[in-house]
């Protein structure tokens, strides 16, 4: 395990706070002979999957945390500036229990205690200790908070609660160092109450960027964030470079007067053993009629279907005959079945047609979808697929084992009612849609910095109308023009801007929603992944392929503002064309 691991980290996912990408930061730990790293974004656990991925291409053990905001006193009080101010607490996951009840407390943070900020509270904290390890976190904490207002019997109570709800060796204090008077103040009291206590120090640095020399990317990055500029001074909390990720010696050097700190560092890595778990899918429970199977509704629902669509002059027999479709139902369900798919598509056709019920407009299906004769017959889709010469192994197949994936357009009005139906159906919280994330593409990057630097509009305007308006380009690719070339070489302010626009480019920059993903679940949402909140819509914290790969399935809601045209068919799936 070596020496000395990393526990309070901030990555891109901090958003606009952190600066370190997610692929550098195993990459580091590997060049400083760290073999463990933890990932503490504030309030959120966006970038947890994408993290443990690229630490175990790397050969790192990801240790998965968040530094928490608790609220001062109940989630749920919302007064003024007092109830906005949440203090810091860094939690990590020692196990699958652990992760568990970290992404059920982060996900109510942003479902029942959101005011500013995504809080969580003592009770949640009492009621969702197992499997955790806290740190007492940076100045921000109500223990250091405490320290400073010169309460230290208020601090000693604090520790002692935490120690009381974690359990022994569960909780611990963290002494950082990044050459601030009030930091070092802190500290000392730490030790004295460590050594009342009982209680084990930790040392930390609050890495919010890789490189000593990034720390002023990052000041620049929390200037956008707070429509700052940087000649006002760094922002309050980083006044000094000493931010970035430091070396063992480095951390020995400022912490060998602290008994145990960094030593602990090892100790709590040690204690964290938690694996994500990819390729199982979980399906939402969907009740078939009484005494039937999923697969007996399935195929009954298909040939009573087909029977209709006969009945109404849908299906032309001249253009294949009525066997062919007979053979095509049962092939599609015999794939369906062994694929574990049946409930899939009974889901699917029960909201389509609650819409249809409701005289909600649902267009006739588009992509690989509408290549399953089964999906024609029960009414998910509209497009006789035999007619168009689709072909079902284009949306399932059983030799490439993906998750099926309806497009279904509604109307762009009455989508709503058509989430709120399956909300009524399975349930308010197992129902969410799927979060996606804005990234700072090359011209908004070189704005955004150029407000921050403060430079005059008419400058930043002139470098980002030299990048051109073409799908991914990159400030690099930019720079290669003689043009923009000369503008940088030329003058060491402009070189600046976009020396700094191409560190932070492709950075996310704020979360969003998905425009038409939902996913449904059997057991609540939270209890797979972690939930935060896009004004009143409820959205997973990882975007769709995050999800998909932890197993949840995704159900598409378009909603389907464009006059169609026409549907032509290219490469055997179905596109619309329209305005």
């Amino acid at each position: 395990m070596g020496d000395f691991v990393h526990l309070h980290l901030h990555s891109e996912y901090s958003l606009l706070d952190g600066a370190c990408r997610i692929t550098d930061i195993p990459k580091k730990a590997k060049q400083e002979g760290h073999t463990a790293v933890a990932l503490t974004d504030h309030g959120v656990m966006y970038g947890a999957v994408a993290f443990y991925r690229a630490c175990k291409e790397e050969g790192i053990k990801p240790i998965i945390g968040c530094e928490v905001y608790v609220a001062p006193r109940s989630r749920f009080d919302r007064e003024g500036k007092m109830d906005s101010s949440g203090h810091h607490l860094v939690l990590l996951a020692k196990n699958e229990e652990g992760y568990r009840n970290l992404i059920r407390m982060v996900s109510l943070g942003f479902t029942e205690g959101f005011y500013s900020k995504p809080r969580v509270d003592t009770e949640l904290l009492r009621q969702y200790n197992g499997g955790l390890i806290a740190l007492s976190a940076c100045l921000a904490g109500k223990i250091p908070q405490s320290i400073l207002a010169g309460d230290m019997q208020g601090a000693e109570d604090t520790a002692k609660e935490m120690q009381s709800i974690f359990g022994e060796g569960n909780f611990y204090l963290e002494v950082q160092d990044h050459d601030l008077a009030e930091e070092r103040r802190v500290a000392e009291a730490l030790r004295e109450l460590s050594e009342r206590t009982g209680i084990g120090l930790v040392a930390t640095n609050d890495v919010h960027y890789v490189e000593r020399k990034d720390a002023d990317t990052q000041a620049l990055l929390l200037c956008i964030q707070t429509n700052n500029v940087i000649s006002d001074g760094r922002p309050i909390g980083f006044e000094t470079d000493e931010f970035y990720y430091k070396s063992t010696a480095e951390m020995k050097r400022l912490f060998e007067k602290y008994p145990g700190a960094v030593e602990n560092t090892v100790r709590i890595a040690e204690m964290c053993n938690f694996d994500f778990t990819f390729g199982e899918t979980y399906l939402p429970t969907y009740a078939p009629p009484a005494g039937k199977t999923h697969k007996e509704c399935l195929a009954e629902l298909a040939l009573r279907g087909l029977e209709r669509r006969v009945a109404r002059g849908d299906i032309d027999f001249t253009v294949a005959p009525k066997s062919d479709y007979e053979d095509r139902i049962a092939y599609e369900l015999s794939v369906i079945d062994r694929m574990g798919f049946n409930a899939y598509f009974l889901i699917v056709q029960d909201f389509v047609a609650y819409a249809k019920r409701a005289e909600i407009p649902v267009g006739p299906g588009r992509g690989s979808g509408a290549g399953s004769l089964v999906a024609f017959c029960i009414g998910i889709t509209d497009i006789d697929p035999l007619r168009y010469n689709l072909l079902f192994e284009r949306f399932l197949n059983p030799e490439r084992v993906s998750l099926p994936d309806f497009d279904i357009d509604f109307c762009y009005d009455r989508r709503g009612e058509v989430i709120e139906y399956v909300r009524r159906r399975y349930g308010e919280d197992h129902v969410a849609q799927i979060a996606t994330f804005g990234t700072m593409a090359a011209r908004a990057a070189v704005r955004d910095v150029g407000r921050a630097l403060g430079m005059p509009y008419s400058e930043v305007d002139a470098v980002a109308r030299l990048i051109p308006h073409e799908l991914n380009v990159t400030v690099a690719d930019a720079l290669k023009q003689k043009e923009l070339r000369t503008l940088y070489d030329g003058s060491a302010e402009v070189r600046r801007l976009i020396d700094t626009a191409m560190a932070l480019e492709g950075m996310p920059r704020h979360a969003s929603t998905h425009a038409a993903g939902i996913v449904i679940t059997e057991k609540p949402v939270s209890a797979y992944v972690p939930l935060s909140t896009n004004g009143d819509t409820v959205v997973t914290q990882y975007d769709m392929d995050t999800d998909a790969a932890l197993g949840l399935v995704k159900f598409e809601v378009n909603d389907e503002t464009r006059t169609i045209l026409y549907a032509d068919v290219k490469d055997g799936q179905v596109v619309l064309s329209g305005l």
